[in-house]
Formats: structure tokens, C-alpha cells, sequence
């Protein structure tokens, strides 16, 4: 029984891997191909935040309730939590201190009312 319970907990934690490390490979790539600032930010804060919590899932999986399993956990409660934020007001100041669209951007629903 114990050693199934450890196979599906080592199966766990490589798919929980996996999916940490494509996401974070797509959030790195984002970051490296993306046009402009904003949408850079996408990639890093929405793609990497789910990157970063996979791999620690993964590390919660391998050590189980353990003080190591804990932490992680908490350390990705604490990313998936901040991350979204810290890009929101990284996005703000970018705009308030005028910060350039790229040429595709369609339209800028804030020009005009703008508050300095």
C-alpha cells in the first residue's frame, strides 16, 4: 500500500513538473518575443505565476507534508496570490510614465484620462 501510495505521489509530482516547466518555458519565450512592455507582462506574470506554482505543486507531491512540502506550498500560495498584482501596478507605471504601445495596439481606452 505504501509503495503505491508512493508511485501515484512520484507520478504526481512529474506531471505537476511538466506542467510547471512548459509554462514556464512559454512565459519565458512570451518574454522574449512579445512586442512592448504590456505584453510582456502577460507572459510573466499570468504564464510564469502558473509555472512557478506547477513546480512548487510538484515539490509539495515529492516531500509530502513535510516542513519542505509546506513551504512550497506556501511560497506558491504566496506567487499565485502577489504575482497578478505586482504586474497590474508594474503595467500602471509603465503607462503613467509613457511608456509606448506597440504599432498593433488598437486602441488606448485611458488616453485622455490620464491622472499624474
Amino acid at each position: 500500500m505504501a509503495d503505491e501510495l508512493a508511485l501515484v505521489a512520484d507520478i504526481l509530482s512529474i506531471i505537476s513538473l511538466l506542467v510547471g516547466i512548459f509554462f514556464l518555458s512559454v512565459g519565458m519565450i512570451g518574454l522574449l518575443r512579445l512586442p512592448d512592455v504590456y505584453n510582456r507582462l502577460h507572459a510573466t506574470t499570468k504564464v510564469g505565476t502558473l509555472g512557478a506554482f506547477g513546480v512548487l505543486l510538484s515539490i509539495l507531491f515529492q516531500e509530502g507534508i513535510t516542513p519542505m512540502g509546506i513551504k512550497a506550498f506556501t511560497v506558491g500560495l504566496f506567487i499565485l496570490l502577489t504575482s497578478p498584482i505586482s504586474g497590474h501596478m508594474i503595467a500602471r507605471a509603465a503607462y503613467r510614465m509613457g511608456v509606448k504601445f506597440c504599432d498593433g495596439t488598437c486602441i488606448d481606452e485611458y488616453a485622455g484620462q490620464r491622472k499624474d
